[in-house]
């Protein structure tokens, strides 16, 4: 190329000495042959005005080659990982549906632009399926054919040595006395003691090394196949649910015992697992000072679980990040919180209600509130029948009297305090209309007045009891159980993206930091009659480290054949001098392939 500037901030080729450049390259390609062909697996590219006229055959062939090329699955990849962004912000129908639905509530301007981008459901979305669809089919495309090149190269020697050496990216020659023969024998010995694949190829030995490379290359494209087909079959597969247990109680891996439960559409609910556990104790402490004061130290569920129908129970411990594993099933803890004990009483003295009521903490320090219900059982005084409701509002450690808050100071039960008001009337659980368990529906209930008319409602210690007005009962506040919240989850072929993930970083690595190369030695008697040996390498890509390691061979060679005493060898003279990097080369075709 010319050094001619025609601006002063970039250089141009004119059309001339284009051609002339191209003619050049066109010579070399020839004189290397198939020392510069098939140093990579991946496929020519021809250019598409370099093409003749194409008809719809020849049009779908081209397609089907930028399809598979490696640049559009790097694109097709991108595009996959910034379509699962909307999924990582915004709420998702599968993951939950309430949360949607809030979402919509608060954002109503953009919630039909949304819907219609299918926003709230991504990973089922047109656009991302066929993104999906498009990397799988442009993977399989690519590695098939790649597959079969790179045996057919393991199976074949490393091409003979081109005519002329000296066009390579890096060059040594020296002249020695040694017979050509035992030259070319002792590079050959030398090569395959460097694990390279030699042989002797007319007056040359021929070396080839760093089949890793591609091999590496083509374990990753394999790798993300299988992270892909992992993905969808967890998706299409999986089944996640959740259950919230009391101390003391129990689950069972069946459906109607979650209380809340999704699955991918190919789930079947007779391959859930056979297990059950019963939730002994959660222990829970706490940093009492400093600046990270109410920070959980131990955090674990004590259960006691069967594994299988007539399975013998066993104790385990669940914690945070360490789940019960049952059978290819994970028990995750995720929160935990207080089931005050209360027990309620009718008009005529008699228990008709008596249990642990769990209530969702809305704090850090597991502030909870909920809703106590009565539906079976009570009658007032006059011996009518009737349902109650309290609002319950509960501080695991209450601040005290006057202090102005009715907030927990600390997550554990130091001081526990149960404030309720209450009503009477109808709750509407027989409406057939679903009822939020932990919230009251007063729309059709009175409330409890006090002797002054007001609210009725009270602050209870455990043990303490709050009286009905007009002899209509009573309620206690009888003690405190725990609970804990597990999520249930099975996501088959996990392990497999997980081999896939491996393999993938594992083929990444070897592609990056593999160099695939070629050295030739050729050594031949000169017509004074002392043998001259020429060594030369070309690799994939241009590398610093290729004219590094030919040198570090000659080395080695030259203590086998060393140096001839002549006017144009000093017996001192070191070949590593004559080594020709890349950079005072000029470049060899195939070295960039």
């Amino acid at each position: 190329m010319s050094n001619t500037k025609s601006n002063p901030s970039q250089e141009r080729e004119r059309p001339d000495e284009r051609e002339v450049r191209a003619e050049q390259d066109r010579e070399t390609a020839r004189e290397l042959g198939a020392a510069g062909s098939q140093l990579s697996t991946a496929p020519r590219e021809e250019a598409l005005s370099s093409l003749p006229a194409m008809g719809v055959i020849g049009w779908i062939r081209w397609f089907w080659r930028q399809l598979t090329s490696m640049r559009v699955a790097l694109i097709l990849l991108f595009l996959l990982s910034l379509g699962a962004i909307p999924g990582s912000l915004i709420p998702q129908n599968s993951v939950d549906e309430l949360k949607v639905q809030t979402f919509k509530g608060l954002h109503p301007t953009v919630t039909p632009i949304y819907e219609k981008l299918q926003f709230f459901d991504v990973y089922s979305s047109v656009w991302f399926s066929a993104i999906y669809i498009l990397l799988f089919v442009s993977l399989i495309g690519c590695i098939v054919p790649r597959t079969g090149t790179f045996i057919g190269q393991l199976r074949s020697r490393a091409p003979g040595a081109p005519k002329r050496l000296t066009r390579l990216p890096a060059y040594t020659t020296w002249r020695t006395e040694t017979a050509p023969e035992d030259v070319r024998e002792a590079a050959r010995v030398m090569m395959r003691k460097r694990r390279y694949r030699a042989h002797v190829d007319g007056d040359a030995v021929a070396a080839e090394k760093g089949y890793l490379r591609e091999a590496g290359n083509l374990m990753f494209h394999i790798a993300l196949i299988v992270m892909l087909v992992a993905f969808a079959w967890g998706q299409l597969f999986k089944s996640e649910g959740a259950k919230l247990v009391v101390e003391g109680d129990g689950f069972s891996n069946t459906i109607t015992q979650y209380d809340d439960f999704k699955s991918g559409s190919l789930f079947d609910q007779d391959s859930l697992a056979p297990f059950s556990f019963t939730l002994d104790n959660f222990v829970g402490t706490y940093e009492r000072s400093g600046p990270q004061i109410g920070t959980p130290r131990t955090y674990e569920a004590h259960v006691t679980y069967s594994d299988g129908a007539y399975g013998k129970p066993k104790k385990s411990v669940i914690k945070v990040n360490d789940p019960l594993v049952v059978d290819g099933t994970k028990v995750y803890l995720n929160a935990h919180g207080y089931a005050p004990v209360v027990s309620v009483r009718d008009g005529r003295g008699k228990q008709v209600y008596k249990a642990a009521v769990p209530l969702l903490p809305i704090d850090n320090n597991v502030t909870s509130s909920g809703a106590i219900k009565v539906l079976d059982g009570y009658r007032d005084k006059n011996g009518k029948k009737d349902q109650l409701g309290f609002q319950a509002f509960f501080v695991p450690t209450f601040a005290g009297n006057g202090k102005g808050t009715m907030f927990s100071q600390f997550p554990a039960a130091d001081m526990p305090v149960l404030a309720i008001n209450g009503y009477h009337g109808s709750i509407g659980v027989n409406s057939g209309t679903a009822q939020n368990v932990y919230q009251l529906n007063t729309s059709k209930m009175k409330e409890f007045k006090d002797s002054k008319g007001k609210q009725l409602k009270q602050r209870l210690l455990v043990g303490e009891t709050m009286k009905l007005p007009d002899g209509a009962g009573s309620i206690k506040f009888e003690g405190i159980q725990e609970w804990a919240s597990f999520q249930i989850s099975e996501q088959p072929a996990s392990g497999w993206a997980l081999v896939g993930a491996i393999g993938a970083i594992a083929g990444l690595a070897g592609s990056l930091f593999i160099q695939r190369r070629r050295i030739w030695v050729r050594a031949v008697r000169g017509a004074d009659g002392v043998t001259v040996v020429e060594m030369a390498g070309l690799g994939r890509s241009e590398s610093a480290k290729l004219p590094e390691e030919l040198a570090d061979l000659a080395v080695t060679l030259n203590a086998a054949a060393p140096m001839a005493p002549g006017p144009d060898n000093d017996s001192d003279t070191d070949p590593d001098p004559d080594v020709v990097d890349a950079s005072s080369a000029e470049p060899s075709e195939g070295a960039e392939k």
